[in-house]
């Protein structure tokens, strides 16, 4: 079917890690053209967690995250959502499915004194189903599926907030326009209530006196705070951050990590792509550490950051702190 999966050959979706997980990654991979990016990527965040991901340059942590709200589609794997599927299938994660295969019929047939777990794994491990020509059950077993399973992306996206790197403002509209703008767009809210919500939250972060200008006027670390408030105006169920303090002056960064913590105290989800090591030991329930393009190391702050067990971990670490 495809190349560059065989390192999650026993990656299999989990039903049961649903009723835990808000936001459920499964087997991912990203390829650009030939350089992959993510070679199976899985990872559970539940309600309320605030986890940290660390990595050299080009490990896949930014690309990770904007996956998880399909700012970047996945090329294989899945994305879950408070129990709904985001992507399309991925057969290669579905025991299930991969059984209504006219491929592991055929290997079933043959035998070769192999269980089911082992034909399984060599379907997974040699990529062996076909784009076409499985089946009719195969593929109405994979139609069902999504059937059953699958959410409308635009609406699960509304509960996803992203905060960017650099800020990602319009500077042709306020600030107040800026934040009135989606929900007011999308009709979550009447132009009246979302103005009412955006004062509050402005008056929030200190910044009520800014709703009529533009951000060309605003300093790094307002904008950031107002991006931040802009994605709370969704209402969101969890929010991603992609190094929210890096385009900042050190003098501003403190700014933001307030308010990002602020939120974490409040409970809301929380994953974060940051160099702040001194944020991440503090506010982290969870670090993930990635390189070249897996979770290579995982753990709660104190023992990861005292104790790595990755050579990879440590190395990085002891360049950082």
């Amino acid at each position: 079917m495809t190349d560059n999966r065989s390192s999650s050959n026993l990656i299999w979706y989990d039903p049961d890690a649903k009723k835990d997980s808000l936001l459920q990654i499964c087997g991912l991979y990203k390829n650009f053209k030939k350089l992959s990016v993510l070679k199976g990527v899985s990872c559970n965040i539940k309600k309320g967690e605030k986890v940290v991901i660390l990595g050299p340059s080009g490990s896949g942590k930014s690309t990770c995250l904007r996956c998880m709200n399909l700012l970047e589609t996945p090329t294989y794997g899945e994305i879950w959502f408070e129990g709904k599927l985001l992507t399309p299938v991925d057969p290669y994660l579905h025991a299930e499915i991969i059984r209504k295969s006219k491929t592991y019929q055929t290997l079933a047939a043959k035998n070769n004194g192999k269980n089911d777990f082992e034909i399984l794994k060599e379907i997974k491990e040699n990529d062996l189903l076909k784009l076409h020509g499985e089946g009719g059950d195969y593929k109405k077993a994979i139609k069902e599926f999504y059937k059953n399973n699958a959410k409308n992306v635009n609406l699960a996206r509304q509960k996803i907030g992203m905060v960017f790197q650099h800020f990602n403002l319009f500077n042709n509209y306020t600030v107040l326009g800026n934040l009135t703008l989606a929900p007011v767009e999308l009709k979550l809210k009447t132009k009246a209530e979302a103005e009412k919500k955006a004062m509050e939250l402005l008056r929030r972060i200190g910044l009520e006196d800014k709703a009529q200008v533009y951000p060309s006027t605003l300093s790094g670390g307002q904008k950031q705070r107002v991006a931040i408030v802009r994605s709370l105006m969704m209402d969101p169920d969890v929010m991603l951050f992609d190094e929210p303090t890096s385009a900042l002056d050190p003098e501003m960064v403190g700014e933001v990590l307030d308010l990002i913590r602020e939120l974490a105290d409040e409970g809301m989800t929380v994953v974060i792509v940051t160099h702040e090591m001194g944020f991440a030991r503090e506010v982290a329930d969870r670090v993930l550490f990635m390189d070249g393009g897996v979770i290579a190391e995982e753990g709660n702050p104190k023992e990861l950051f005292a104790n790595p067990k990755n050579p990879r971990t440590k190395e990085f670490l002891s360049k950082v702190l």
